[in-house]
């Protein structure tokens, strides 16, 4: 398999938030759609990060003091964040993606344009190398 199209979860199926959301709309998609971290786009589609709940819990701390008031006021694009996880194009080899997917929970995938058009989890990497390595179980 050398395809990491086979693989990808397409943009319709992703959480994601766009970078002019108010941290409250953040916490509320967050908490909607159950997950530790979310891809960041621009309205242009293109990917600009990734925005996980620590970021947000010391964004309420810090910015916002700890009101939740307050977090209707501030965009996402005034956190700090302390890691992004780093795209890969649709072209990137198999040996790459899952270098990328050994430090990261998700890989969000670009298409030449910088579009974001999906993310390649982790979790479909190791079903994929479990069917194929013990296809009996």
């Amino acid at each position: 398999m050398n395809n990491i199209l086979f693989f990808l979860m397409p943009k319709a199926m992703c959480a994601y938030l766009y970078d002019d959301y108010t941290i409250r709309q953040a916490i509320e998609k967050m908490e909607s759609a159950g997950y530790s971290s979310i891809p960041i786009l621009n309205r242009h589609g293109e990917y600009r990060g990734t925005l996980t709940e620590g970021d947000l819990l010391w964004a309420l701390r810090n910015i916002c003091y700890m009101d939740m008031r307050q977090a209707e006021a501030h965009k996402i694009t005034e956190i700090s964040r302390r890691k992004d996880n780093v795209p890969v194009r649709v072209t990137t080899s198999m040996h790459d993606l899952i270098d990328r997917a050994s430090t990261q929970n998700f890989v969000p995938v670009v298409d030449d344009k910088d579009a974001f058009i999906g993310i390649v989890t982790r979790r479909s990497i190791i079903q994929y190398c479990k069917q194929t390595l013990f296809p009996e179980d």
